[in-house]
């Protein structure tokens, strides 16, 4: 004869059987909403339209000279595009970045954890769209721009504050919108 206890149990094993189940639906319920979600590939820098952080580079290009943030208050808008010679995304944004130089853009770039030598022969091999090139050895002006990647550029305005922030590669479809960017930044 069962007890009130041995009701009690048997409908706790039973609870227990069951859980793994929906331990794994409610998982795959979490999974599945994630894949269903469109990407937002959007980010909103909280630096946007503030000045980009202070800071002097030195040389990372034999052929181009440094880069300060001074330098991009230039009175006309510009493109700092964050690149590194060991970037395979960086390789493929090439094309679209020669694309915007042909089309007036003024292209200034910041090399992360590079070496020299290395920066010229990709420059060699993918073109140099760059005005001025800058090494930022350690990621330091990186980080302060609040790039975690690369590639990443920003449209930056004619008083050096920062008016865009784009994640990852410019795609040939980028295009048309990074000089709509530009153009809205004068």
């Amino acid at each position: 004869m069962a007890g009130p206890e041995g009701h009690g149990g048997s409908r706790m094993r039973k609870l227990l059987i069951w859980l793994p189940l929906l331990l794994f639906l409610g998982f795959f319920g979490l999974f599945a909403s994630g894949l269903l979600r469109p990407d937002d590939r959007i980010i909103t820098s909280k630096l946007v339209g503030k000045p980009l952080p202070p800071f002097v580079l030195p040389a990372a290009a034999s052929d181009r000279p440094p880069l300060a943030n001074s330098e991009l208050a230039s009175g006309k808008p510009r493109l700092l595009n964050i690149f590194a010679s060991w970037c395979v995304p960086c390789a493929a944004e090439a094309p679209q970045l020669m694309a915007l130089k042909q089309a007036g853009v003024e292209i200034d770039a910041i090399a992360i954890r590079d070496a020299r030598p290395d920066v010229d022969a990709f420059l060699k091999r993918y073109g140099n769209p760059y005005a001025r090139i800058g090494l930022d050895a350690r990621s330091e002006v990186q980080i302060a721009l609040g790039s975690s990647g690369v590639p990443e550029s920003f449209v930056i305005d004619g008083k050096g504050r920062i008016a865009y922030q784009h994640v990852g590669d410019i795609r040939e479809d980028d295009v048309p919108m990074i000089l709509d960017r530009l153009r809205r930044a004068q």
